[in-house]
């Protein structure tokens, strides 16, 4: 059996038969992968009126322990949500009711972000689909061929981003270690 990568590779082959292509069987592979799994998230997340970052944001809030409150720079570290966008995914999930930013007690500059009662229940309606989502996208590993990709994957993905500190987000490549100075995951 062939899928499209083995289609390139092939192609690749025959054009420059000089040149190892083989990182574009893991490489290609894992790009068409996103791709779909993506695109079957965004389904999910539509269905209830969001799209991918921000059911990131509700969920990194509801993971949290209660009173599920974090500032925006933590909800970016412990999240997968980007220092760029924050400000205005945070507005249109206020608008919406799902979260409110209060001003922080321990610092009169800074804000909290927490989950509203409907926000804490949107979640927790959507999470159940997502994973059945995952669960059906994963469907033909099952077992012990899961737990090994699983294992593989986190050997790479921990080659790229180094371990987890600390403080329980992993450390950028290009960033300074010593410095503590970490990335979204």
């Amino acid at each position: 059996m062939a899928d499209h990568v083995d289609l390139i590779l092939e192609q690749w082959a025959a054009q420059r038969p000089d040149l190892d292509v083989s990182p574009m069987a893991v490489i290609g592979r894992l790009s068409r992968i996103q791709r779909a799994v993506s695109a079957e998230l965004r389904k999910t997340f539509a269905a209830h009126g969001l799209d991918s970052a921000s059911f990131d944001v509700l969920a990194t809030l509801r993971r949290s322990a209660p009173p599920h409150r974090l500032t925006p720079t933590e909800l970016m570290k412990s999240g997968m949500v980007t220092s760029g966008a924050i400000s205005q995914r945070l507005d249109r999930l206020e608008e919406r009711g799902l979260v409110v930013r209060t001003p922080d007690e321990t610092d009169g500059r800074g804000v909290r972000v927490s989950l509203t009662d409907e926000g804490r229940e949107l979640v927790d309606r959507v999470l159940p689909e997502h994973l059945a989502t995952e669960r059906r996208l994963l469907g033909a590993l099952t077992g012990e061929r899961r737990d090994q990709f699983v294992e593989m994957l986190r050997e790479l993905l921990e080659s790229l981003e180094g371990p987890v500190g600390p403080a329980g987000a992993a450390c950028c490549r290009n960033s300074s270690r010593t410095s503590g100075a970490c990335c979204a995951v």
